[in-house]
């Protein structure tokens, strides 16, 4: 009679044996071995990839970064503008009073350059601006009354009416008249702005390391009233030229009054605190911010109106006026040895030298021509013998290489156990090689073996926890 064929584990069966190994698996503890490999190419990679991030951390992440700095951006700030100077137009003389708006001295502020101005409008009804969309009319009938419209100058009466000057014809609006663009006189007012003067006065304060410091020096003959800017000999004399900070913005002045236009000067306190105070100093610069090669937002300009009666009706003069406004921007960084970003930053630098043991090790195991050879030697399973719950503390000893463990195999099939049982104790290893050397041979050399610092049986050897501690 036959023997009965020996049937399939069951699905279930595989599933436990499955997780039994996946569960046995992941207490598993892995530890690096040490093998030096005889290639000095390789070698080269690992030194050259070692020295790159030394170079980095040293020079970039220590030394321009300073990242073993506690830093802090953005002080709190505070600025005081103050405008001198007098000009003159075609029909009167203008201080300060009347071209610098708002005149509080805060850090955003306008100088008027060219005004266009539309003397003696009163309450009453005049043709509306041709610049408006659907004003032109040939009659009556073009107009509605009562229409009003948002871009337009008042409120429209239903009368189509003849323009300020030529045959053309308009609706005629009620509000303030004539409406600006029917009696508007231009007026330039910069041919002595360039010599105005801006005392831009700033203080600064980083509340993390309690430091102050502003950009005036404290100086009691007259100092400020006879200095002007100047980066090397009058640092601590905010004292600009409106001609000299166009001129930094790259601008052209005749151009920059007609159109108008937004300048910021900006400043900036980077300051290291490890040093003295004195080497916390600001920096300026300057800048146009509005968009000058785009015809549509380019150029700045605000109106205004002054009141007055006359026989005792309300009248105004309307003023569109542009001119260069002025945003003093503060801006900075502080920063003071600390510990703490010191540590983080060392512990990084020294983790990322590992990279090049990575990066090595792949080349190893993927390129090299004896990458298996490398693979067997660089990877090995030690199996620690098995125990009864209650003997853990022998098991330790073992571990700890403090007692002769017994004869005991990997497997835990029961028929190579006993195979294992009699066969002579495999935890003989030997203590004089730390580590495992291979020698890459030259090229020329037919069939080239691996030379290390112990026999080849010996790897079979590294099965037993003395072993691997004396190791």
């Amino acid at each position: 009679m036959a023997a009965a064929e020996p049937k399939p584990p069951a699905r279930a069966d595989a599933a436990r044996l499955l997780a039994r190994g996946c569960w046995s698996a992941f207490w598993d503890y892995e530890t690096p071995k040490v093998i030096v490999v005889k290639n000095r190419r390789l070698g080269v990679v690992y030194r050259a990839v070692q020295l790159l991030i030394l170079l980095y951390f040293v020079w970039y992440v220590f030394i321009v970064q300073k990242s073993y700095q506690d830093s802090e951006t953005g002080p709190e700030s505070s600025v005081i503008t103050k405008v001198k100077g007098i000009t003159f137009s075609e029909h009167k003389v203008w201080d300060v009073e009347e071209y610098v708006k708002p005149p509080e001295g805060g850090s955003v502020f306008s100088i008027i350059t060219r005004i266009e101005v539309t003397p003696a409008q009163t309450l009453g009804t005049c043709p509306e601006s041709m610049r408006v969309s659907n004003a032109t009319c040939d009659s009556d009938k073009d107009c509605v009354a009562g229409q009003l419209d948002m871009l337009g100058n008042g409120l429209r009466t239903g009368r189509c009416v003849p323009y300020y000057q030529g045959s053309a014809k308009t609706c005629e609006v009620s509000g303030w008249c004539p409406v600006e663009d029917g009696a508007s006189v231009s007026q330039f007012l910069g041919k002595m702005a360039p010599n105005f003067t801006i005392l831009i006065k700033n203080s600064i304060h980083y509340p993390k390391f309690q430091f102050s410091k502003g950009n005036i020096e404290h100086r009691k003959d007259g100092y400020l009233k006879r200095c002007t800017f100047d980066e090397v000999s009058d640092l601590y004399c905010p004292i600009f030229k409106l001609g000299f900070i166009v001129e930094q913005a790259g601008e052209n002045f005749t151009e920059l009054a007609h159109t108008g236009g937004v300048i910021g000067v900006i400043i900036n306190w980077d300051c290291d605190l490890d040093l003295s105070a004195s080497k916390c100093n600001p920096k300026y610069s300057f800048r146009r911010l509005d968009p000058k090669h785009v015809p549509a937002s380019s150029g700045y300009n605000f109106r205004f109106a002054k009141y007055y009666k006359i026989n005792g009706s309300t009248t105004r003069t309307l003023i569109k006026a542009y001119g260069i406004r002025i945003d003093v921007i503060v801006h900075g960084q502080a920063g003071k040895f600390s510990l703490i970003p010191t540590i983080i930053n060392l512990a990084t630098a020294l983790t990322s030298i590992g990279v090049g043991s990575f990066l090595c090790d792949w080349i190893l195991l993927t390129f090299m021509n004896k990458n298996k050879v490398y693979s067997h030697k660089k990877f090995d399973k030690v199996c620690t013998p098995r125990r009864s719950p209650g003997s853990w503390p022998v098991t330790l000893a073992l571990v700890l290489g403090q007692a002769p463990p017994p004869p005991h195999p990997c497997s835990a099939d029961p028929g190579q156990a006993g195979q294992a049982l009699a066969a002579p104790p495999p935890w003989l290893c030997p203590t004089s090689a730390p580590s495992e050397q291979m020698v890459d041979p030259p090229e020329q050399t037919a069939e080239p073996e691996l030379s290390t610092s112990e026999p080849s049986r010996q790897d079979s050897t590294l099965t037993d926890p003395r072993g691997l501690a004396q190791l």
